[in-house]
């Protein structure tokens, strides 16, 4: 049975904790601005000298995500804390696929995340070794069955993708994410390697985690809740994330049970 704490707060729960993965977009933004009982839930974990990850599948490097939250008025002790898929991405691209040629799938803003390799980015799809899935194109952003006709012809090629989300929410619009295009290529009979939630790897690179209580933080019953599972930790659903339409239709332990994951406990906001 999942624990709401809209009454009694993180605090009830967070001496049993000494690490808190956290996610950003969803948890402490939307977007747009930053959730301020959110930021103060933050700022208690570090007064009881208790470590914290900002993890977020956003498909860009670290520096790129922490320059967005200074805009938006986050503090640079906090910013810190921040590790994307995008940089655990960008380590394995570095080892693995330096000299090869790529296809970018994402949009333009995306393109610092290859900024060492730009020599080896192809306008040809069919000319590219390997496809590099950040997102979806400005002019595509809503149609999916254009990426079904654009990867028919190259599912022999792997694709890597850095961020395995399929939708996110940008203040009340919703778009889809890098996973969705990715989840498109699989069923097609494309191969995927994924870089962010719910994959161990990202959780491995952003912070020394052995031997730690861990609870995890998160929207997502995908990746945030299902990483959290895989990796046997503990997790907190923010229910007012991206599944807050499914858990007002369906119910919470409805909505949780049909993405075959398991919470621990639940609050509609991250409040202390």
């Amino acid at each position: 049975m999942t624990k709401n704490l809209d009454k009694e707060g993180l605090s009830s729960i967070a001496d049993k904790y000494e690490l808190f993965y956290v996610d950003l977009w969803g948890v402490i933004h939307n977007g747009i601005i930053l959730h301020e009982k959110a930021i103060s839930a933050l700022k208690e974990i570090t007064k009881r000298n208790k470590d914290y990850v900002l993890l977020t599948n956003a498909p860009r490097p670290n520096k790129t995500v922490k320059y967005f939250l200074e805009k938006m008025g986050m503090d640079k002790e906090i910013r810190e804390h921040v590790f994307t898929s995008g940089e655990a991405a960008l380590k394995y691209l570095k080892k693995n696929y330096l000299n090869k040629s790529f296809f970018h799938i994402g949009p333009p803003r995306d393109f610092d995340l290859f900024n060492n390799f730009q020599k080896n980015r192809t306008e040809n799809i069919n000319h590219c070794e390997f496809l590099l899935c950040t997102g979806l194109f400005d002019n595509h952003r809503d149609d999916l069955e254009y990426y079904k006709n654009l990867l028919e012809e190259n599912l022999k090629k792997k694709m890597i993708c850095t961020n395995p989300d399929l939708i996110v929410d940008r203040g009340n619009i919703r778009e889809f994410c890098a996973g969705s295009v990715a989840m498109v290529f699989e069923k097609m009979g494309g191969n995927v390697i994924y870089f962010g939630k719910p994959y161990p790897e990202v959780y491995n690179q952003s912070f020394k985690n052995k031997g730690k209580k861990i609870l995890s933080i998160g929207d997502n019953l995908n990746t945030d809740i299902k990483g959290a599972n895989l990796l046997n930790y503990d997790s907190l659903l923010i229910s007012n994330g991206i599944h807050k339409n499914e858990i007002r239709d369906k119910g919470l332990e409805e909505t949780v049970k049909s993405y075959e994951t398991i919470c621990n406990y639940t609050q509609s906001e991250l409040k202390w």
